[in-house]
């Protein structure tokens, strides 16, 4: 099963950029040329979402057995609602403030008639639990246990992160084991909680191998999962900065948007 990110851009339903299009592009190429053939393949409704999952598709030679695969969007696998915050810039605080900009932004707007706060970590899980439940779980458990399935989920930074949680606790409280594969590195050194991989980078992927364990003494069924890859970007070397939209002169004046929900540090 392959995760992978498209970048965060909101719940709003914007296009891939110049450079997103080639990013795509070399992620079905390099997957193809690894041999992997998906049976199923969902993606956020959203069409930078559904143009990446589409390219994986486009890679896979003719006549493959996916090639009757098609793309199934899900509005579950969107990404983070900012609600009002959706397209606007977010700008630098200023130094002295100890609220983050978010916070900042509430205070002054939320009796705006047309506020909307930015969308909760549980309503992000409430919609990967749902996703799960309606669409991953049918493929893992039954008679579908027994077959072989290769499953990419094309989504969102954000919401990938809470998609993986949701993955870990899908058949109950210690019922998945995870290991990692050699050569694999999680987080950004030191003691990492198995809950946090790390960022996503544009196009980059978490690829991993489900087994189900079967135990006609256990009522509940539990999965081994072995992670192979986490962000996975190798098919990103050599690519350069596109021309256009996808070379865009960067503002200082804008931060990344972590900057944007965290407060200032204070010695």
């Amino acid at each position: 099963m392959s995760l992978k990110s498209t970048g965060s851009a909101g719940f709003r339903d914007s296009a891939l950029t110049v450079q997103g299009v080639l990013q795509a592009e070399r992620l079905g190429q390099h997957l193809a040329a690894l041999e992997t053939r998906y049976t199923h393949v969902f993606a956020s409704d959203l069409q930078r979402a559904v143009k990446t999952a589409e390219a994986l598709l486009a890679a896979e030679p003719q006549g493959s057995d996916s090639s009757a695969v098609t793309v199934q969007p899900k509005p579950d696998l969107r990404e983070q609602n900012f609600g009002f915050y959706e397209g606007k810039p977010f700008y630098a605080r200023q130094h002295e403030s100890k609220k983050s900009g978010k916070d900042k932004h509430r205070s002054e707007h939320r009796k705006d008639a047309n506020f909307q706060d930015v969308e909760s970590k549980e309503s992000m899980a409430a919609r990967t639990t749902s996703f799960i439940d309606q669409y991953l779980k049918p493929l893992l458990v039954g008679e579908s246990a027994e077959q072989q399935r290769a499953v990419a989920i094309v989504s969102h930074g954000i919401l990938l992160s809470h998609l993986w949680r949701s993955i870990l606790g899908m058949f109950g409280v210690n019922q998945t084991t995870v290991d990692i594969a050699p050569g694999v590195s999680i987080g950004n050194g030191g003691v990492t909680p198995l809950e946090y991989l790390g960022g996503w980078s544009n196009t980059g992927y978490l690829e991993l191998d489900m087994t189900m364990i079967s135990d006609e003494e256990e009522a509940s069924p539990r999965s081994k999962i072995i992670v192979q890859t986490v962000n996975g970007k190798d098919h990103l070397k050599g690519l350069k900065r596109a021309r256009g939209v996808g070379s865009s002169q960067y503002d200082e004046g804008q931060k990344k948007i972590e900057s944007f929900f965290k407060k200032t540090k204070t010695a």
